[in-house]
């Protein structure tokens, strides 16, 4: 099993940045593909960025491509996502979620394990 914890959201004016951190728990957590989304009010959850077990493959949803970038540090199980040129449809709860090695999948309901979730908001 992986759990998974979220931090480093919170308030950020347009055009700034931040960067999510996904901590993860578990000794396999190196064999799991690595998924960020984002949820808003009354919105459904979407699909954001993805990394490989390996870290050798990435993929993006278009309206954050050259904006985000995904990575991962298996040595001390984290994953990041870092943010710039923030905008305030950025603006949602993000969450990172794991599943077995594959090619990356941009449901949610693909994934086995999820993290709590992270607030962003983005002020214009």
């Amino acid at each position: 099993q992986v759990q998974l914890v979220e931090s480093g959201g919170g308030l950020v004016q347009a055009g700034g940045s931040l960067r999510l951190s996904c901590a993860a728990s578990g000794r396999t957590f190196s064999s799991y593909n690595i998924g960020w989304f984002r949820q808003a009010p009354g919105k459904v959850r979407e699909f954001v960025a993805g990394i490989t077990w390996n870290g050798d493959t990435t993929y993006y949803v278009d309206s954050v491509k050259g904006r985000f970038t995904i990575s991962r540090d298996n040595a001390k199980n984290m994953v990041y996502l870092q943010m710039n040129s923030l905008k305030p449809e950025d603006t949602s709860v993000y969450y990172c979620a794991a599943h077995l090695s594959g090619l990356i999948r941009t449901r949610a309901g693909g994934y086995s394990y999820w993290g709590q979730g992270t607030q962003v908001t983005v002020s214009s």
